[in-house]
């Protein structure tokens, strides 16, 4: 586990990078195989439940997360859809749960025996990516990253 940076590098736009002692095509499973998606992508901290995931990885196809949180009385649901799907090097996808949600770009590139991986959030205005900000949604990063670092090292075995 290194090579982590959160960088905010426009008023819209907030770029994650990290690298991971895996393969491009590992992590590209990580992120598009709805039981593996469940076991990192909310993180442990959060005390958020994932209750499902349905994910139609292909360029056109959608996704919905579904969520509980013991200070909510409904679940939450998390959901867009996919723009562009290129097997083990790029998903791009809508954040529809709301209109200030961001374009998720994330690519996944080799380095050696290593990949990186980089995110790029993309919001529909300054005010947007500073409402994310100050909400602390954006500072899962960090702890997700970490997550999806152990549950690959698992697989790789």
């Amino acid at each position: 586990m290194d090579g982590k940076m959160i960088e905010r590098v426009s008023d819209c736009e907030l770029v994650v990078r990290r690298s991971f002692d895996a393969r491009p095509g590992l992590l590209f499973m990580a992120w598009t195989t709805p039981d593996l998606m469940m076991r990192w992508w909310v993180p442990k901290s959060f005390g958020i439940t994932v209750l499902s995931a349905e994910m139609d990885v292909r360029t056109g196809g959608g996704y919905r997360f579904v969520f509980a949180h013991p200070a909510r009385a409904e679940p939450m649901a998390f959901f867009g859809r996919y723009l562009e799907v290129l097997p083990d090097a790029r998903l791009v996808w809508t954040n529809e749960e709301s209109a200030e949600g961001p374009v998720s770009t994330v690519t996944f590139t080799a380095k050696g025996d290593r990949a990186e991986v980089i995110l790029h959030d993309l919001y529909p205005s300054k005010e947007a990516l500073e409402s994310a900000v100050e909400s602390g949604s954006t500072s899962a990063y960090d702890e997700q990253f970490a997550e999806l670092d152990a549950l690959v090292l698992t697989l790789a075995l």
